[in-house]
């Protein structure tokens, strides 16, 4: 744990938080994004096999490990090992931008909770248009009065009290291409499909051959996806495919509940 800057004296400390998998390739970037505001760096890993917890120990930070639990349980665990009152979660794809890190060291947590928005870095482009963007998450708040859901997948803080907005982005490094991307869709899609199964919903072939396309349409020109070109458009229609698949691996759980 470092020292925290003499010029925050007096102000609430933060803990940033991320849970790690492998993810070498990310974390020195991630975890010196957040130096400028954190007196404490804690990440929770999940039994990386490669250099990892070593780069996150070098940087400072504190490591502990725990088996995976799926995401929500896993970002509760952090969160509730962090030694400061204030966390601000982070994954570790993700970088806090030099002017979000100022906003947040000059914040003067008013409200129990804050949301930022979150850009995306996809085929070659920030991402400023579509169904990706503000996206706005919520990422910094009180631990006595935030917690993370806990589901496998999108998982999310859910708050007690006033949560606030920041104006500046949390810059998020997603897919590597598209394989990537596909490869991540069917991962994530299964598991919205056992999620909705186990509350009960069902898909009609209304929903199956409707939905898909209504969604490429909200993305693309209602949020005007149109606007970040060839990216663009490969998001409105990985979107709509998302939602197909969602939906057709749902109506085979429906089917074929053993297979749940």
């Amino acid at each position: 744990m470092r020292s925290p800057d003499p010029l925050h004296a007096g102000r609430p400390l933060i803990s940033a938080v991320l849970i790690t998998r492998d993810e070498e390739r990310n974390i020195a970037r991630c975890l010196r994004s957040v130096a400028p505001f954190a007196a404490e760096t804690l990440v929770v890993d999940s039994g990386s096999t490669d250099a990892t917890v070593e780069i996150a120990a070098g940087l400072g930070a504190r490591v502990l490990h725990n088996p995976w639990p799926g995401f929500g349980p896993q970002k509760r665990f952090a969160v509730e090992h962090a030694s400061h009152d204030w966390v601000f979660s982070i994954d570790a794809d993700e970088e806090v931008s030099p002017a979000l890190a100022a906003e947040i060291a000059a914040l003067d947590f008013s409200k129990n909770a804050y949301q930022v928005p979150r850009t995306v870095h996809y085929l070659g482009r920030w991402i400023r248009h579509g169904i990706w963007y503000p996206g706005y998450v919520t990422r910094l708040f009180r631990r006595d009065r935030g917690a993370f859901t806990g589901d496998a997948i999108h998982e999310s803080v859910r708050v007690d009290g006033p949560v606030g907005r920041l104006r500046n982005d949390l810059l998020h490094y997603s897919y590597r291409d598209v394989d990537h991307h596909l490869e991540k869709m069917n991962e994530f899609t299964s598991l919205s499909a056992q999620k909705m199964f186990a509350e009960g919903r069902r898909a009609s072939m209304f929903r199956l051959a409707l939905q898909p396309g209504l969604e490429f349409l909200r993305s693309y020109v209602a949020r005007g996806g149109i606007l970040d070109g060839y990216p663009g458009l490969v998001i409105a229609l990985f979107h709509a495919y998302y939602v197909f698949l969602k939906y057709a691996k749902l109506r085979e759980l429906c089917m074929h509940p053993e297979r749940a």
